[in-house]
């Protein structure tokens, strides 16, 4: 089955553990500092966690997704605040201009062939108005290929368990989730399968400069200094193109100390 298909409807519940609040607090904060205007777009938003942390923080911010299941949990959950949700390829984002910032958070740019890096930045690029500014997160090579990468992860819920298979490749990591949902006294099995590619920072920095974007900064998790086997990495870029064209990214390579 497609990637999120079953995921979806508890991924939140099974992120709980994460310091999603902390890191929502830090993006917020990063784009206040750094975007010319708080108009912007959340690309690969998923349940829109933090869509509605930039909202909240003052933020005019349009959630988008490839994956219907996780627009409809966005969507829920975000029921009252007036953001809009939309069904989107962000590699062919449609109908944005002049915003002043777009985020793609928690390792959504791994889901994105290194050969089409280039084509997904510039598209971004022409989404931002001059001055505006991309802040992104990658999973680190260190971490799909040392923490992830050829490991079987598993957890048991009272509503749902899984199986998490991973296989390592040359480029990317295969990841096949096996759930098992609860139905009264028998358990539901659905499966699904996601692929994330290892994205080297220096591979990353060179298509957002072929794109038109100029770095700003390069760091690790809440800004820590980056080591090698960091687990996310977080960038800030500005894209110059010709003498009046600037645009500002901020990138986030996956690499946790």
């Amino acid at each position: 089955m497609n990637a999120y298909s079953v995921l979806a409807a508890y991924y939140e519940s099974l992120t709980a553990d994460g310091d999603y609040e902390r890191w929502a607090n830090y993006v917020c904060a990063r784009v206040a500092r750094y975007a010319p205007v708080l108009r912007g777009a959340d690309f690969a938003c998923g349940t829109g966690y933090f869509t509605r942390a930039l909202s909240r923080a003052g933020c005019d911010v349009v959630g988008a997704d490839l994956s219907y299941e996780m627009l409809s949990e966005a969507m829920a959950r975000s029921e009252g605040t007036g953001i809009v949700y939309l069904h989107q390829n962000m590699l062919r984002p449609k109908g944005f201009a002049d915003l002043g910032f777009v985020t793609v958070i928690n390792d959504g740019v791994n889901y994105i062939p290194s050969k089409k890096l280039v084509e997904l930045f510039e598209n971004i690029r022409n989404c931002l108005m001059i001055g505006g500014m991309i802040m992104f997160d990658i999973s680190s090579p260190f971490k799909l290929r040392n923490v992830l990468g050829n490991n079987l992860f598993g957890e048991d819920n009272e509503d749902i368990s899984y199986l998490w298979f991973n296989r390592l490749k040359r480029d990317r990591v295969e990841m096949d989730l096996t759930f098992f949902l609860a139905r009264g006294a028998v358990y539901e099995r659905r499966d699904e399968r996601h692929v994330q590619y290892i994205h080297e920072p220096e591979a990353v920095s060179e298509a957002l400069a072929a794109a038109g974007f100029e770095i700003l900064k390069k760091e690790g998790e809440y800004g820590r200094r980056l080591k090698e086997n960091s687990l996310r990495i977080n960038s800030k870029k500005q894209g110059i193109k010709g003498d009046d064209f600037r645009r500002r990214a901020e990138s986030l390579p996956d690499g946790y100390d």
